[in-house]
């Protein structure tokens, strides 16, 4: 038997040794995400520049073609590599956290890296940060199962390159972590927080001692010049809101319409979608990739309302193209170019009609962008505080937490889901029953019920019952006959209020004798909906198809004590995982 000393010596080598892994995966996600932007450039470099040379004979209408090409070489890739990479990503990582362990293929790594390039380098209208949460979170799965831990700890770890990814992304490790907790894992968890801190942390390091050390976006300061702007950001936080809805309902019906075509082969399908997206891109541009340098134009406010108008919904086209064809990369940045000209758009507006109280146009753009990411993700912590690190602008807090916070509210009361739990939705997976399982659902009623129960005979009368009863603790007692059978169930308190007025009578004349029962393996949650259901105290337990032979008697003390034991191992579990970090 291990002394106290010996095991806190055990523990402080898993504790060491999860650290380690931790530092691994961060350094390794922050080196991933800078490997995945030079392979964008390199393919975008490939694409627009020596393949506008290679179809000089087009002229302009080459930008049509280069996106087919890259769908094409994308179905290809995906469709016989593996099938995961295509699309946003960051619901396949939720799913493998919820449904799978934590356990991703290795070869995803790369699948997703090359995939996802591929269709950003070639104009597809979509985002970085998917791809580099799956490609993060596939190598933290990696190491994790290299190592041979436990699912506990994998997901853990599959969480922390999901931190990584984001924090080198978009050199932000505290939104890092709020995205790996709120969206990835849905909880936020003491035993994984401290690992995730560390993964985001050193792979923000690692992107800023070779991407530098400045915000995502660089914008000027944004003070709040009026109380009564934060009326017009209320207002903006219920139009976000319900675009965010338009923007998920939009992406998965084209998903629909792509699905529906059968006379074209899903790996070309892609095809398709690139030839359409290289069409708006032709006339519009903006729209090709992830599209940061527009944003930047509208958090400068040098775009124009007709233009920033516009874009709001040809970005939206082409991303629900790209993706509901089978393209792979992310749609976090086409929210956050969605949000920025729509809020520009309103802070056009605001401004002409309320110069005084929203004299800064560029600001609403700004916000814009955590509004319409907090909605369609139902994410407004991540939102508000990503958005403040890419930004490095505290003046603007303020608005950004009330905005995204009534987005989210809006979003959430109008559609049920956020952009990436839609998709496992439509695939039959209730990802909120996966993350929160009712823990009733698995206990039998056998383990809750008291055997030893206290029976009143059919043939006393009330006043015999109470007196034979009057001592007991129990608040309920079942009626039996001569042999035995049950008959009906009686509360102390009934047996009380009738023995003045009925104390002669059988004490089966105040007896419930309809009952309502239940069985031995039933699990303990039917149990207690019938209990809620019928505003009753206790259930008889009776033999299955026998429903006089009564084998126990279930309380709703007795679902207490069995729920609060859940609570205490659970507390136990995640002790022990504090422990060992």
């Amino acid at each position: 038997m291990r002394t106290p000393q010996i095991q806190e010596l055990f523990l402080s080598k898993d504790t060491l040794i999860n650290l380690i892994l931790a530092v691994v995966i961060g350094i390794a996600t922050g080196f991933g995400a800078i490997g995945f932007r030079w392979l964008i450039e390199t393919f975008k470099h490939l694409f627009f520049t020596e393949g506008q040379q290679a179809l000089s004979f087009l002229g302009g209408y080459y930008v049509v073609i280069i996106p087919a090409i890259g769908g094409l070489l994308v179905g290809l890739l995906v469709y016989y590599a593996a099938r995961e990479a295509k699309g946003h990503g960051v619901p396949e990582v939720m799913a493998a956290v919820a449904f799978k362990g934590g356990v991703i293929r290795p070869r995803v790594v790369l699948v997703k890296s090359f995939a996802s390039a591929i269709c950003i380098g070639s104009g597809g209208s979509v985002g970085r940060e998917g791809p580099i949460v799956q490609i993060g979170s596939a190598i933290g799965s990696t190491i994790g199962q290299l190592s041979r831990i436990d699912s506990r700890r994998l997901k853990a770890f599959v969480a922390c390159g999901a931190a990584g990814g984001i924090a080198a992304t978009f050199n932000a490790p505290i939104g890092g972590v709020l995205f790996a907790l709120e969206v990835i894992l849905g909880k936020f968890s003491g035993g994984h927080l401290i690992l995730v801190i560390i993964s985001g942390v050193l792979s923000a390091v690692v992107s800023r001692v070779f991407l530098g050390d400045v915000p995502a976006f660089i914008v000027p300061a944004y003070p709040l010049h009026s109380p009564w702007e934060l009326i017009l950001y209320a207002g903006m936080g219920v139009i976000s809101g319900i675009f965010a809805v338009l923007y998920i309902r939009t992406l998965y019906k084209f998903e629909d319409i792509f699905n529906a075509i059968r006379v074209i082969p899903e790996y070309l399908k892609p095809v398709l979608g690139g030839l359409l997206v290289g069409c708006i891109g032709y006339f519009y541009p903006h729209i090709f990739g992830v599209g940061y340098e527009s944003i930047e134009l509208a958090l400068t406010g040098k775009l124009t309302l007709s233009l920033v108008a516009l874009l709001v919904f040809l970005k939206l086209l082409a991303t629900s193209i790209t993706i509901g064809s089978g393209g792979s990369g992310g749609v976090f940045a086409p929210g956050l170019f969605m949000g920025a000209m729509l809020g520009a758009t309103l802070g056009m507006i605001f401004n002409q009609f309320w110069p005084d109280i929203a004299p800064i146009p560029a600001a609403y753009a700004l916000v814009g962008m955590g509004a319409v990411f907090a909605g369609s993700a139902q994410a407004p912590m991540t939102a508000f505080i990503m958005l403040f690190e890419m930004s490095n602008d505290y003046h603007i807090i303020l608005p950004l937490m009330i905005t995204c916070i009534i987005s989210a509210a809006v979003a959430r009361g109008l559609y049920p889901g956020s952009i990436y739990t839609v998709k496992l939705i439509r695939r039959g997976l209730d990802i909120e029953a996966a993350r929160y399982p009712d823990v009733f659902r698995e206990i039998p009623v056998s383990e809750a019920m008291t055997e030893n129960v206290v029976a009143i005979s059919a043939s006393l009368s009330v006043n015999q019952a109470y007196r034979q009863v009057q001592d007991s603790q129990h608040r309920g007692f079942p009626i039996v006959d001569g042999s035995g059978g049950l008959v009906g169930i009686v509360t102390s308190y009934e047996l009380v209020s009738s023995q003045q007025r009925s104390g002669s009578l059988p004490v089966t004349a105040i007896a419930t004798t309809d009952l309502i029962v239940t069985t031995p393996d039933e699990p303990l949650s039917l149990a207690a909906m019938k209990l809620s259901r019928y505003g009753i105290g206790r259930l008889p337990v009776v033999e299955p198809g026998q429903p006089k032979k009564m084998v126990g008697l279930l309380s709703r003390t007795d679902i207490i004590e069995a729920y609060s034991k859940v609570i205490r191992d659970a507390t136990s579990q995640d002790s022990n995982s504090k422990k060992v970090v």
